[in-house]
């Protein structure tokens, strides 16, 4: 199955574009999930989620909706692995009606592929055992077989990512581990990538071009007969441009007869 999504819904900016003016904040996951099947939710990013937030979440969606959830700053970049216990806790609502399809776990470019590193990565599939783990480098030191081959020891699933043709930066290579394959498309534009408003990093609307650069890479994991599901977050959030090329993408594997 392929669910193609974005990386969080809640904007205020995407009024407009995608959401109607007069939506509510505590409408808009209902009215994507009309549109959408599956949502990366970033928030749990910068604080821990309450279970009651997370059970509002599931308790809106459609049955066969699907969360991706990212792993708190506390266990990708602060590396405190005791943060893995409450925010596991908090997300039980959702993994109780089987709508949690995994954890993507984002390390920043300073997690650099050594022994140290290495070593949490395997204490992270104690901390969290039985759920789908995928992990996203920015690092470029991390694209190398014998990652991969690690990444498949611990039962880890590999973030591919496009992003700005940068020096040190992770190239767009399409790659699984597990038996999730996962894309997170952020932006091209390499002169905002660095420094000035962390926001306009992700100021860019991909062309159709450049979507169906990924259709062939989609179309190969796919036919992997040991991926069950794919995930295509669009993380180019900036006034609804996720959404906007989330639809583009959708349309463009429906017609490839993906979907």
């Amino acid at each position: 199955m392929i669910y193609v999504g974005t990386s969080g819904y809640s904007f205020p900016d995407w009024k407009g574009s995608f959401y109607p003016e007069e939506i509510s904040a505590q409408e808009r996951l209902s009215f994507y999930a009309e549109r959408f099947r599956t949502v990366e939710l970033n928030f749990t990013y910068y604080a821990l989620p309450k279970e009651s937030t997370i059970a509002r979440m599931t308790e809106v969606t459609p049955d066969d909706f699907k969360f991706f959830v990212k792993a708190n700053k506390a266990t990708t970049h602060q590396r405190e692995r005791e943060a893995a216990e409450p925010f596991l806790k908090a997300l039980q609502p959702c993994r109780e009606a089987g709508k949690l399809a995994g954890i993507l776990a984002q390390f920043p470019n300073s997690f650099k592929n050594r022994q140290p590193p290495r070593q949490y990565l395997s204490a992270l599939r104690e901390d969290f055992d039985g759920y789908p783990l995928v992990v996203e480098f920015r690092d470029e030191s991390w694209n190398r077989e014998p990652v991969f081959d690690f990444l498949k020891r611990l039962g880890f699933g590999f973030c591919c990512v496009d992003e700005p043709n940068l020096k040190g930066l992770m190239p767009p290579v399409a790659q699984r581990t597990s038996s999730i394959g996962y894309v997170r498309f952020h932006s091209r534009d390499a002169s905002k990538w660095y420094g000035g408003d962390a926001s306009e990093r992700y100021n860019y609307l991909y062309s159709d071009e450049e979507l169906k650069e990924w259709v062939p890479k989609i179309r190969e994991m796919d036919d992997d007969s040991e991926v069950e599901d794919i995930f295509v977050f669009f993380n180019n959030c900036h006034s609804g441009h996720a959404a906007v090329n989330a639809v583009q993408f959708e349309e463009m594997l429906r017609e490839m007869g993906f979907l």
